[in-house]
């Protein structure tokens, strides 16, 4: 009598699913797709903000600490004179983590101010801590391209402000140069001058935006947006390379009929 055939198990390679999963999958385009970087969760974010700013404010960790017995001290206190001392320890505890937490955010602020200070750039990066309210020029509006001092501009309800970043003697050109321009063109717009640095007479870097706010409003927000439109239509002016007249300077028309 004549065996049947045994029909070999399936092997688990065999399954295509899985020999699919084995190639990487490719896009539309032909390139292979790479996954996405996960982002960093908020407790990973919280605990990298306090790493820094430990490592630029050691006293911090003692500040929180106190903060935190001391809001909780006083709270089982009031419990205790109540007769409640569970509910004191309740609402305790989460008013001192909060209070905490506050001075983490006022120390890191302060600890992230100190690393860029006295870098190209810092001033128009204290600008993006800004609130609501003001149209901020992502761009220097003036530059010294050999001593690398710059000029940044924001409008709000104060009206312009200009802020340099570099030591007083060298920038004050710069400044007084994008306030005239400016005056020509808004001669009914208050234009605020603040100079960032260390020096005299200038403004710490964590406390540019500070001053800003102090500032008294006298545009209405359909102004402020008025004024920004004003000067975005003229443009900045660019520095001219030297070797190069304006006057001579020629378009390419090879380039505009195409090569």
């Amino acid at each position: 009598m004549a065996k049947s055939p045994v029909s070999p198990s399936p092997s688990p390679d065999a399954d295509p699913a899985k020999k699919r999963s084995l190639f990487p999958r490719r896009s539309r385009g032909g390139a292979t797709a790479v996954p996405k970087a996960k982002k960093p969760g908020r407790t990973k974010q919280l605990v990298d903000i306090f790493k820094m700013t430990r490592r630029n404010d050691p006293n911090v960790v003692w500040l929180m600490l106190l903060a935190f017995l001391a809001v909780v001290a006083v709270s089982l206190g009031v419990g205790l004179l109540l007769s409640n001392w569970i509910t004191g320890l309740i609402i305790g505890i989460p008013l001192g983590l909060l209070l905490a937490l506050l001075i983490l955010s006022r120390r890191a602020e302060r600890a992230a101010f100190s690393q860029i200070e006295g870098q190209p750039g810092a001033a128009g990066a204290a600008l993006g801590t800004l609130r609501r309210g003001w149209i901020v020029e992502e761009q220097p509006v003036a530059v010294n391209p050999r001593t690398q001092d710059t000029v940044f501009r924001a409008v709000g309800r104060p009206g312009v402000v200009l802020i340099s970043e570099g030591p007083s003697n060298r920038v004050r050109q710069l400044l007084d140069g994008e306030r005239r321009r400016l005056a020509r063109i808004l001669p009914n717009v208050t234009i605020h001058v603040i100079e960032s640095g260390r020096g005299e007479g200038q403004v710490e870097l964590s406390k540019v935006t500070k001053k800003m706010q102090k500032l008294k409003a006298e545009l209405t927000k359909v102004e402020v947006s008025a004024v920004n439109k004003r000067i975005t239509s003229l443009g900045t002016r660019l520095p001219i390379p030297k070797g190069i007249d304006p006057y001579k300077a020629r378009p390419d028309r090879k380039a505009a009929r195409g090569r």
